[in-house]
Formats: structure tokens, sequence, C-alpha cells
């Protein structure tokens, strides 16, 4: 009778040591499956309007793409008197109150005629109710584009960057911008 104790007591053990194991096993896929939802939780936040992903550019804040090429053809098509350049741009850094309007400006020049587009923190930006980009043909070479966000808020806060291309180049501007809040 004793052995048969012995034995019992021995598999609840085994039985104990099983379930806890299991229960640990759930609990540790339970908090990984969470941990994972929150994760794509946030990278859907902070982002206002809609938005197309592109690829995040690395380069230089405020400072145009220039370079020499070790070939002359290469170095005449890439630097190119007709390529995109970016005559007139916003200001580096700004710092905006919230709930007030922010407007970036960017104009450039080059033939055929460039294409601005808008960039927030790598990603292009589209017009929407409270973020407008508005756009002027001038002359037959030139054009002015202007990026208004109208009211302001802190998810507004970030690297904005207008990027002005034809056939021949590209060239990119970037303006950093934070919020204060105003007391009055």
């Amino acid at each position: 009778m004793s052995s048969w104790l012995s034995v019992t007591s021995e598999f609840r053990v085994i039985v104990e040591r099983c379930l806890h194991t299991s229960i640990m096993r759930r609990a540790t896929f339970f908090i990984i499956f969470l941990t994972i939802l929150l994760l794509n939780s946030r990278e859907s936040l902070g982002r206002r309007g809609r938005t197309r992903t592109r690829s995040k550019s690395r380069v230089q804040i405020g400072l145009p793409i220039t370079g020499k090429y070790r070939d002359t053809e290469s170095d005449q098509y890439y630097n190119n008197d007709n390529g995109a350049k970016i005559l007139l741009a916003s200001h580096f850094d700004l710092e905006y109150v919230l709930g007030h309007k922010i407007a970036f400006l960017c104009v450039a020049r080059g033939k055929p005629r460039p294409h601005i587009t808008w960039f927030k923190d790598g990603t292009e930006i589209y017009s929407h109710l409270y973020l407008h980009v508005h756009e002027w043909q001038v002359g037959p070479d030139k054009v002015k584009s202007k990026l208004e966000i109208d009211p302001a808020t802190q998810m507004d806060a970030g690297v904005y960057e207008c990027t002005a291309d034809n056939m021949y180049s590209i060239d990119r501007r970037s303006f950093k911008t934070d919020f204060s809040i105003a007391f009055d």
C-alpha cells in the first residue's frame, strides 16, 4: 500500500509540473501576442491625413544633393543646367504655436518645369481638411509650392521636406519643426 501511495504522489507531482509548464507557455505566448499588437498599433498613431509610405530618405537636413561624377557623361547628365533646382525655401528651423497656422514655401526651376512633392518624416503627404498644398506655375520653367497646416497640433512637429524633380535631377530642402505653447 505504501508503494502505491508513493507512486500516486510522484504521479501527482509530475502532473502538477506539466500543468504549470503548460500554463507558463500559454502566458508567455499571450504576452508576446499583446506586445506585437501594441507595437503595431503605435505605428499607426501619430499620422495625420492620408499617407502613402515611401522609403525614408536619409539626406542631410537642409542641404542640397551635390557631387562630382568620375566620368564626364554622368557628370553632365546629373549636373545638367536644366535639372530641378530649389531657388527659395522656408527657414530650416521653425517653432510654431499650437493652434496657429504653419506655412512652408518652396520655389524651384528647371526644364522641363519640376514637380514638387512634400514629405513629413520621410512619408509623402497629401492635402486633407487641415493640410493644404497650393502650387502655382510661374513662367515656363518655374513652380512655386506652399504647404499650409491650420490649425497646427503637436502631431505636426517633425521634419518636413520639399522635393523638386524633373527628368534631369532632384533637389531637396528640409525643415525641422517643433511646437511651443502660447500663454496669454
